[in-house]
């Protein structure tokens, strides 16, 4: 019989890479991968311009992956590097009025996901399970 600590990891994981993909085909359209438009959206979320290795880390992939993939983004005309005024070895990730429209897209998209698929889960529900996903975050960033 399987442990609900092994039932749980499963299913955290299903969730997660079914969530993305669901998005993932609504954004088919725009002829981005996944890769790309959460990348889109990380730097459009960030008060600030990220970094290209701060990027890198919020999205969990190596630097060398994070160069290539901004390099297409560039070449596409969805974000620019600039360097930083503090440290000219540092290049600032901004996007661009593309980039922006596609982060519009990208943004209405997921919020319309995301109603459709939570409209009819207990807010209380929901509260709970997002203080425990919140929380499990934590505990593994912590422990990394």
């Amino acid at each position: 019989m399987t442990s609900i600590e092994e039932r749980f990891s499963a299913a955290l994981h299903k969730t997660a890479r079914g969530w993305r993909h669901a998005i993932d085909r609504r954004l088919k359209d725009l002829d981005l991968g996944q890769a790309s438009w959460m990348c889109i959206a990380m730097i459009a979320k960030s008060p600030q311009p990220p970094s290209q290795s701060e990027l890198a880390h919020q999205l969990g992939v190596e630097n060398p992956t994070m160069v290539s993939m901004l390099d297409r983004l560039v070449k596409s005309g969805f974000v620019q590097r600039q360097p930083s005024e503090t440290d000219r070895r540092v290049k600032l990730v901004v996007l661009t009025e593309a980039g922006m429209q596609v982060y519009d897209t990208v943004r209405k998209e997921a919020d319309g996901f995301r109603k459709e698929l939570l409209q009819g889960i207990d807010p209380d529900q929901l509260r709970a399970a997002t203080e425990l996903l919140e929380a499990l975050q934590a505990a593994t960033e912590k422990s990394a």
